[in-house]
């Protein structure tokens, strides 16, 4: 891998990550049209580094809401209850997806990760936000009147958005629509559902990029890194995601103040249409 492919990894990851347009469906077809996933063995290794390079969107979170981290920290020495609170329930909306992730890894790696899964998940999930986007558009006016601590939020919802976060294992689907989606379904604005998806990417994001690098180092621990060019490609992709996705997000809260998901939808849609296009061609192998 060329610095040039990890760059322009780097920025596909950090600008889609905190969207709702899956951030694992476009990296896909971003290393299909570098020409990364020709070869079974280089396969493998993009597969992995698309995953570790999700490091720098956690970093750009991090950075954002360090106010909210550093509640969360206070509220586990018990300085801060509405910190420990909204702790507790990120756990607990993590949990489904971790205990899911270590099981299905292996399967979805071998079935799911292909263009015509990709091509499911992105155009279903683009039509599911057409439909929604009206709907997801009235609410923005409960911003007005809106608590500042996830008080509304019970655990029973942090659990069920979790099952929800579970769905977006899917490649194309997307972790953050879905994340997003849950917290409006359970009385949170747009805004603050958005943020509430964020900081539940930081163990998601995290447990998944630690799993990539347990395994990947297991299985081959010198040969993955000279696969992807050595550790500088892994390093710049790091850093660029952080940079590109912390300037995602901040549009993303902003515009969602504004409006609903439908230009997301049409997105979606749009790179469906694209990717099937190049399935029926035959440039792109199922």
């Amino acid at each position: 891998m060329t610095i040039l492919q990890a760059i322009l990894l780097g920025l596909v990851e950090g600008i889609t990550e905190y969207l709702p347009v899956s951030s694992t469906g476009h990296l896909i077809i971003t290393s299909w049209l570098l020409g990364l996933q020709d070869d079974p063995a280089k396969k493998a290794a993009v597969d992995s580094f698309n995953i570790i390079i999700q490091g720098g969107a956690i970093l750009a979170v991090i950075g954002l809401y360090r106010a909210r981290v550093a509640a969360m920290l206070k509220g586990l020495t018990g300085g801060d209850r509405a910190g420990l609170l909204l702790f507790l329930k990120l756990v607990v909306a993590f949990l489904p997806a971790a205990v899911l992730g270590i099981l299905l890894d292996d399967w979805i790696e071998e079935r799911l990760f292909k263009p015509v899964p990709v091509l499911m998940a992105l155009g279903g999930g683009g039509v599911l936000l057409l439909v929604l986007a009206p709907w997801i558009k009235t609410l923005v006016d409960r911003e007005k009147n809106e608590k500042d601590d996830f008080s509304m939020l019970t655990f029973k919802h942090a659990l069920a958005i979790g099952f929800m976060q579970a769905l977006a294992m899917w490649p194309g689907t997307s972790r953050s629509m879905v994340t997003i989606l849950g917290g409006i379904l359970f009385g949170l604005s747009p805004r603050r559902a958005a943020e509430f998806s964020f900081l539940l990417g930081l163990p998601t994001l995290g447990g998944a990029c630690a799993y990539k690098l347990f395994k990947s180092a297991r299985h081959d621990p010198s040969g993955f890194v000279e696969t992807l060019g050595g550790p500088v490609p892994v390093a710049v992709g790091i850093l660029v995601a952080a940079v590109s996705a912390a300037i995602a997000v901040k549009w993303l809260v902003g515009y969602l103040s504004r409006g609903g998901f439908a230009a997301f939808g049409w997105w979606r849609v749009a790179v469906a249409v694209a990717l099937g296009a190049a399935i029926f061609s035959g440039r792109m192998a199922l």
